[in-house]
This record gives structure tokens, sequence and C-alpha cells, in this order.
């Protein structure tokens, strides 16, 4: 089996208005498919930075790619997606007003995807430190997920694939041994943020297993690094199958858990209409209570949250039938899907924030509670308030939890209006801490 790669990326400067930010560097995730892949970023200091473009500016981008619907499916089956820009004003990243195989060559992937979607060149490394690959810029599917909706929110990012081996996923210590590799990679690469797509039951790991990840949160918290996970794809129960239980890492504590819905937006402007918990029936928002991990301080009054920690803490768009489009080789286009692709979504509004607040924000999930418990709350985030996490597995129903007002365990706080939530982290985060975990 091939390898699988991390991808880092740096992003520039999107819509924010002000002074010129200092760049800052972003991950983009560990994700589980057919076979792992994992997406990590990391910047370099002396990269020059970029000047942002007003909210509701076109930038450099082209302002005609927003107006139209895109079909993801074959040719004789319509699949509409959303375009990056849709994605851009459904989650606030710019104005409404806004005009707007399973491995691949992931340059020419990108280098079409910005061509389609009027997105700047994206600036693109490779690291084969960790797996020793001979064809550097072969990429699975699910690190070309993550790296274009990363590019989508920042579209200036400096791109840096750094492959890891391809048995990541299979058995819990190789998967334990792929995040941490993830996670020191991005310490040692200065990364303001981590995304990791992939996930495996709590009840699959051992005590030292659980220890050695926990050590490296630990680590990347203590170096401001954000780390941000998605809680999986297969409802309440894991996805490699019952009990009901979640996921490390998006369990941990120190982990922005992110869980998946499925988004209503305007097709020609992208403005947004709505979200529920996303849900196919076999596949669903991973969400529940870590059987592991207590509750940390952060969650500490939330409703429905008991002596444990709740996951997810956040959500986004993870429906194949409402996906933003993505690009593969020979320019087809694919939907984006599973909570690989809210995932990538989130650590990039992190990312912006940090590029806000001109310094990496590390944990950031006490500022994001206490903005989500506060008055700017439905102003930040858009609650998803339907739905549920109930999923077969593989004929048999377990039974979920249901969305509802404020954070559940099925779509956490909900989704970003980065517009809003992003200057609200940049300025209430304190860079690196970890109390309150």
């Amino acid at each position: 089996m091939p390898v699988k790669s991390i991808v880092r990326l740096m992003p520039h400067a999107v819509t924010w208005p002000g002074p010129t930010p200092r760049r800052q560097s972003l991950a983009a995730g560990l994700a589980a498919a057919a076979a792992v892949v994992a997406c990590l970023a990391a910047g370099s200091a002396s990269a020059a930075p970029a000047r942002p473009a007003r909210p509701g500016t076109a930038g450099s981008a082209d302002t005609t790619a927003v107006n139209h619907a895109v079909s993801c499916g074959p040719p004789d089956y319509f699949i509409q997606c959303y375009t990056p820009g849709q994605y851009q004003v459904a989650y606030g990243v710019a104005l409404a007003n806004r005009p707007g195989p399973n491995f691949t060559d992931i340059r020419k992937d990108l280098a079409a995807f910005d061509k389609k979607f009027g997105l700047p060149a994206a600036e693109l490394k490779v690291t084969t430190t960790l797996a020793g690959a001979s064809a550097p810029y072969i990429a699975g599917t699910e690190e070309v997920e993550d790296t274009e909706i990363a590019h989508a929110i920042a579209p200036g990012a400096a791109l840096d694939v750094v492959l890891v081996p391809a048995n990541a996923t299979t058995s819990a210590a190789n998967f334990a041994a792929a995040v941490t590799g993830v996670i020191h990679a991005a310490i040692t690469q200065r990364a303001a943020v981590v995304s990791i797509s992939g996930s495996m039951g709590e009840r699959f790991f051992t005590p030292a297993e659980v220890a050695r990840i926990r050590a490296a949160l630990q680590q990347a918290a203590g170096r401001h690094v954000t780390v941000v996970a998605s809680s999986g794809d297969t409802g309440v129960i894991s996805d490699n199958g019952p009990p009901k239980q979640v996921s490390p890492p998006a369990a941990d504590p120190l982990v922005l858990g992110a869980g998946g819905t499925a988004l209503n937006a305007i097709i020609f402007t992208g403005a947004y209409h709505g979200e529920m918990a996303w849900n196919a029936d076999t596949a669903a928002s991973a969400g529940g209570y870590s059987s592991l991990f207590r509750r940390p301080a952060y969650q500490d009054g939330v409703a429905r949250v008991g002596r444990m920690r709740g996951v997810p803490d956040v959500a986004a768009d993870a429906d194949s039938s409402t996906a933003m489009a993505l690009t593969f080789s020979g320019g087809v286009l694919f939907p984006a899907r599973g909570t690989s692709a809210a995932t990538p979504l989130w650590a990039a509004v992190i990312a912006l924030a940090d590029q806000e607040a001109g310094q990496h924000l590390g944990f950031v999930n006490p500022a994001v509670y206490a903005i989500a418990r506060g008055p700017a709350y439905h102003r930040a985030f858009h609650d998803v308030i339907t739905g549920d996490n109930s999923v077969f597995w593989p004929t048999r129903l377990f039974t979920g939890y249901t969305a509802g007002p404020g954070w559940d365990p099925v779509t956490g706080w909900g989704s970003p209006n980065a517009q809003v939530l992003v200057p609200l982290l940049a300025h209430k985060t304190h860079p690196g801490g970890i109390a309150h975990s």
C-alpha cells in the first residue's frame, strides 16, 4: 500500500480588516479512509506577509467562479456541490455580496483546483522524513480534501506535505504512533494548527497508547500549537465499530473536536441558510461522552455535559450531498465528505484567528466555550438544533443523541461564522495556555 501524507499549510490574509498580520502556520490533518492520510502544517517564520482583502471585496480570486452550481457527479449523474467561494460566504470568511482513483498527484490537483475556482496558486513542499517515500507528490484523496478545503478558507496558504507510513490505521498502536509523529513534527516545524482527520474508538487503545497521545498533546499546548481533530464518521459508535464510544484524539480535552453537519446555502451566492446534523444512516457525525477523560473545566456548567468529556466541540459541513467541490486527477470534481472535511475547515478558521492575533493562539478550547456561552454566541456560531447521530452498523440501529439548542453531543456548539468568531478568538484566547484542560 502506498505511503500516506501529511500536509502543512501557512495561511495568509483572506478577508480580515486592519493592519497587515504576520503569517502563521496551519496543519491539515490525519485522515482515515481506505487508508490513512495525515496532513500537517507548519510555517516558515521568514515568509513574507500578505495584506488582507477587506470583507466583501474580491481579493485576488476570480469573482465569477462563485455564481454557478457545480456538479461533482459522473457525466450521467448530477451531484450539486458548493464552490470554495460559496463555502467562504456560508461560513463567514467572506460576505454574501462577494461575487464570487485513490492516489493522485497533489501538485496537479491543487493547480487544477486553483484554476477552476479562481484561487491563488498554492506554494507546495513535500517532506519525506517519516515515511521515506520515493514518490513524494503522490497523495491520497483524503489529503487532497484536507488541503483544498483549508486552501479555500486560507487561499494564500503555503503547503508542506509530510509523508507517513501506510499502516497508520491498521492498529491502535500504529495509529497512536502516527498521531504523535504528526504532532511532534508540527512542534518541530513550529506549526500554529494541526488538523487530524483520523479517529479510532477509545476502547481499542491501551492506557499506554492513550498516555502517549496525551503527552504529545500537552507538548503541543505548551508550544502554542492548536490541535483540531475529527470526531469520526459513524455516529454514536466509533469508525472501528461498536459499542457506543467516542474516539481519540478528538476525545482528549486538549483537542478541538469537529463534528459534521449538512449545509444549506444559497447556491448562487453561498449565503448561509441553515444546517442540520449530518446523518446518512450508516455514516453520521460522531459524538457522545468519553469513558477515559473527565469533564474539562471549560465544559463545567454546560447543559448536557455530565462528569465526563463531551464530544464534539464544534462542527461544519460533512455531507457529500451538500459538500464543497474538490478537484482530483484530470480535473474531475468530487464532493468533500465526512468530518474529514469539517476538520480542516475549522483548522483554517483557527489559523485566521492566529493571523488576526499576530501570534499562535495554541489551546483555544476555553476561549471557544467562553464565546459560545456569551452574548455573541448566535452571531459567532450557527447553532445546529436538528438531527441526530443514530447509526446502522451493519444493519442494527445504535440509537444516538439528538442535536438541540446550544452545545450537544452531535454538533457541539455548531459551525463558525468566521467574520464574528475570528476577531473574538484572536482577542479572547490566552496564547498557549493549558489551564482548564
